[in-house]
């Protein structure tokens, strides 16, 4: 089941796992995330793209929704 599924407007991503030995599109992805290091979180709007890459990586991610 998707991570984000159900899930509209902002959420707030938290780096959780570390990106050495993955793939490097999954860095990369991190990196587009605004994530560069650990524990470190972003607010992100939750548009078509992010969703894809916030999917790609959710093994590394805690996501919150954010309340407005």
């Amino acid at each position: 089941m998707a991570a984000t599924t159900g899930m509209k407007g902002k959420v707030r991503v938290t780096q959780t796992g570390s990106p050495i030995g993955r793939k490097d599109n999954q860095r990369a992805t991190l990196i587009a995330l605004g994530l560069t290091k650990m524990h470190r979180s972003n607010v992100i709007e939750l548009n078509d793209a992010n969703r894809g890459r916030v999917e790609t990586v959710c093994h590394l991610l805690r996501i919150e929704e954010v309340s407005k």
